[in-house]
């Protein structure tokens, strides 16, 4: 064994074997693999094999799409045979509402290069004669899909590696994980000690424990996952003696399972309610090729809906049940990238679909460690999407959820319960009283919309009108005698006309919005403003109380992060961005911060409180409250000041997300509700009402104001999502600068533009959607709905450069159905800023 390595990767499972390839496929290959067993005896001997393409995440939609094609080609680079069967994936749809989640789905899967074709159920009698076709409204299928052997795809990717340089230690476990102040890695283990720059972490079951060796609490416990393997039906086994083709993957995904062909017989693999979390402590030590005690009863919905559409499996006795961990992350999705407040430990763990993401996830997490960025968007699977609310009993009440809903219908505005409400503002308990329908981000509680009161619907009336699926639920779960206030759907849903409703009385009067899940930090000491200045491509404000929009590039200039900088006191900065990316942010700017004591950077998230009175009439509810003068004149758009609010007081900055006059107050959160309680009651003679995140979004979109990761990403350069204001190459260097430059000389392949969507009825893009220009892809929306002060649908998107004109007549896929849209002037409402500074 090696005493000195580049990287060392920890887990011999395909997902670190495949790390190990790809890193020496890069050029390293000084690189080592240390794995406690034999290759693949975690988790990755009992996995099933399955290469689902299917997933709504850009990201893992990414991932899986590689995979696929590296599979079909890597028997060939490799000489061993890795058992692959592309013998297609069909995903059955008996409910309207599955219907409308597949047609988004194939607008996502084109705009990625995924190929997803639409099957009548006469196709899918053709495709699978033993599947009973009642009730079924049509299929997709995946013509690349199939399934793998994944000890046979393992020992691929080990055999590759090898050849290229790389070593694989086995049967040598890790004990110790340390970092030197110099960053270097030590990696102990029972065989020596290995020194290292990176160390890659890809430990599966085992991850509790590698977060314990780190001191890091990583997001990941696994969860049991069952599937039944069946003897030989005798109709399979004519099909297969007449040299008949293999049916193919079978999802039924409103019943929660999948089914395949195996060895003459059938595998069954349900998603079922109750699966528990499993080696929440980790297995143990001596723990190799492990299962659990099967139990069947959990599963019985599942084995009687797959009887009910193949008959064929009622049919034949059970040969064996396979209980197994898969490991789980509380959103699903796997968990690939840079560890948080530790440099070059990167993480690849959480992999639920393991055996699909291997190979992108290895692909993209070599580009990262090796060139210092990934290719693709990965901000969908980033470990730090996660933040340090993620605890043992938050992990397993969320990770279980996330299982049990792996079939669901994944409504974009599905906001699920399980391990809620955590975080809460001072002020929840108001707004819940006011009739807040609460979403979640990072773990804070916060308003999406607001109900009228004793608005809602009788959840029986509601059940009763569901199909007669296993998986139909369409809202939030509710207590006994509870109304169900919000009905999910890929459509114009029941809130609809009331977050109009709020965006009109914005527009009209004034609103109060909670942002306090906003991501706080101070920047002090006395390298701050050039340290930022460094960082920025924007000029920092160079003047106490100024405001100013900063990006964050990567190095090709591409943008990662976006932040609202305020100088509070003479050269120390309070800096604002997305709440969801608190730990991203955070984590950046640490990673780049001096060590010589010059800057000192100061998380305040929680200290924090916001709340935001926007409007015509938010002046005149302000200086109910303050003796500062609010005038154009005394507080200009885009500054800042310590004002009193009643008997609180605030730091008001003359910025907002929705276009119109207003402040965002930023408090001490202990004052909040004396706040809150005080703007409600100055403001009751104005009309001022609460209002949500939806209604925000709606706002939003008719500024054409831009998010991360939608059409801000470090896919797309700075100038690409038109930017240009806010970056100044001739400012001095700052992070991605000549990359930057270069990337326009070069030519651009993307133009940031918002369209208005025509004849729209019930469904406004909401981003993903295909666009094309005489028939062919030209682009991508990022973000879509209906403006309500402009009464238009509207969609922000990046097309093809030559497409970008104002005038520009497009076409867009808007759940199956295309749209004619116009390309209209950015920022459609107010263009000129004159109501914002009014």
């Amino acid at each position: 064994m090696r005493q000195q390595a580049r990287a060392v990767v920890i887990g011999g499972g395909v997902v670190g074997v495949s790390t190990l390839y790809h890193l020496a496929k890069k050029g390293w290959s000084d690189v080592v693999l240390i794995e406690r067993h034999e290759l693949t005896s975690g988790s990755t001997w009992h996995a099933a094999g399955l290469l689902p393409l299917f997933n709504m995440s850009y990201s893992v939609g990414q991932i899986h799409k590689y995979s696929v094609k590296l599979y079909d080609s890597l028997e060939a680079e490799t000489g061993q045979n890795v058992g692959f069967r592309q013998v297609s994936n069909i995903r059955l749809a008996c409910t309207r509402d599955r219907w409308d989640e597949y047609m988004y789905y194939a607008g996502v899967a084109e705009t990625i290069g995924v190929d997803v074709k639409v099957l009548t159920p006469e196709d899918v009698k053709a495709i699978w004669p033993l599947c009973n076709t009642d009730g079924l409204l049509g299929a997709i299928q995946h013509p690349d899909d199939g399934y793998i052997q994944p000890a046979d795809l393992t020992q691929a990717f080990a055999r590759g590696a090898r050849a290229l340089g790389a070593e694989i230690v086995r049967h040598t476990a890790v004990t110790a994980i340390e970092q030197a102040a110099s960053g270097e890695w030590t990696v102990k283990t029972d065989k020596g000690d290995i020194v290292c720059e990176h160390v890659v972490t890809a430990t599966g079951n085992f991850v509790r424990q590698t977060g314990e060796m780190l001191g890091l609490d990583i997001p990941v416990i696994p969860v049991e996952h069952q599937y039944i393997v069946t003897e030989p039906h005798p109709e399979i086994l004519e099909r297969q003696k007449q040299g008949l083709p293999e049916m193919g993957v079978l999802r039924e995904s409103d019943a929660s399972y999948y089914m395949r062909e195996e060895n003459g017989g059938l595998i069954l693999g349900p998603y079922e309610k109750g699966a528990p979390c499993c080696y929440v402590d980790g297995p143990s030590p001596d723990a190799e090729y492990e299962l659990f005690q099967e139990d069947l009863e959990r599963l019985e919905p599942h084995i009687e809906a797959a009887i009910n559409r193949v008959p064929a499996f009622g049919e034949v006795g059970i040969k064996k049940v396979y209980n197994g961990a898969i490991c789980y992350t509380p959103d699903g999705s796997p968990i690939i990238g840079p560890a948080w407040d530790k440099k070059n430990l990167w993480l690849n763990e959480g992999h639920s679909f393991g055996v699909t993401a291997a190979g992108g996830a290895g692909w993209q997490l070599a580009e990262w460690i090796v060139e210092g960025e990934p290719t693709i968007d990965m901000m969908g699977v980033d470990p730090r999407r996660f933040g340090p609310y993620a605890s043992r009993g938050y992990l397993k009440a969320k990770n279980e959820e996330a299982y049990a809903n792996v079939f669901t219908v994944h409504y974009p505005d599905e906001e699920r319960a399980a391990g809620r409400p955590l975080k809460r503002s001072p002020c929840y308990d108001r707004m819940k009283a006011l009739g807040a329908v609460f979403g979640s981000v990072y773990g804070w509680e916060r308003p999406n919309w607001f109900a009228p009161d004793g608005y809602g619907f009788d959840a029986a009336a509601i059940e009763a009108e569901r199909p007669d699926v296993l998986m139909k639920e369409n809202h939030p779960p509710v207590s006994d005698g509870e109304k169900v206030r919000e009905l999910w759907s890929f459509r114009r849903s029941n809130y609809f006309e009331h977050v109009g409703n709020e965006c009109r009385n914005v527009h009209e009067n004034a609103g109060l919005l909670d942002m306090t899940a906003f991501a706080k930090l101070k920047v002090t000491g006395p390298g701050a403003r050039d340290w930022l200045d460094s960082l920025f491509a924007n000029r920092v404000p160079k003047k106490r109380g100024r405001v100013g929009l900063c990006h964050l590039l990567t190095t090709r200039g591409g943008v990662r992060s976006e932040f609202t900088v305020y100088e509070y006191a003479p050269g120390d900065f309070y800096l604002v961005s997305a709440g969801a990316f608190e730990r991203h942010d955070h984590d950046c700017l640490q990673k780049l911060c001096p060590t010589d004591g010059s800057v000192v950077l100061t998380p305040v998230t929680g200290r924090y409180g916001v709340l935001v009175l926007a409007g015509p009439k938010a002046r005149d509810i302000l200086a109910k409250l303050t003796d500062a003068d609010l005038s154009n004149a005394a507080f200009p758009w885009l500054s800042g000041k310590m004002i009193s609010v009643g008997t609180a007081r605030a730091h008001a900055l003359r910025v907002n997300f929705v276009g119109e006059l207003g402040w965002e107050l930023h408090h001490e959160i202990e004052m909040q509700t004396a706040l809150f309680d005080a703007l409600i009651e100055a403001g009751a003679e104005f009309g001022l009402k609460p209002f949500g995140i939806r209604a925000m979004d709606s706002m939003r979109l008719e500024k054409s104001y831009r998010l991360i990761p939608r059409e801000l990403s470090i896919e797309y350069s700075a100038y690409e999502s038109a930017l240009d204001r806010f970056v100044h190459p001739n400012k001095g260097q700052f992070i991605g600068r000549d990359a930057l430059v270069e990337w326009r000389e070069k030519g651009e392949a993307w133009r940031f533009v918002t369209l208005e969507v025509h004849d729209v009825t019930d469904a406004d893009a909401r981003g993903s959607e295909p666009i094309y220009h005489d028939n062919v892809l030209v682009g991508r929306c990022t973000s879509g709905g209906y403006g309500w002060r402009l009464g238009k649908s509207l969609a922000l998107a990046m097309v093809r450069p030559d497409l970008g004109e104002i005038g520009q007549q497009l076409d867009v896929s808007i759940l199956g159905t295309r749209h004619k849209a116009t390309v209209i002037p950015e920022s459609p409402f107010d263009p000129e800023n004159e109501r914002l500074r009014a």
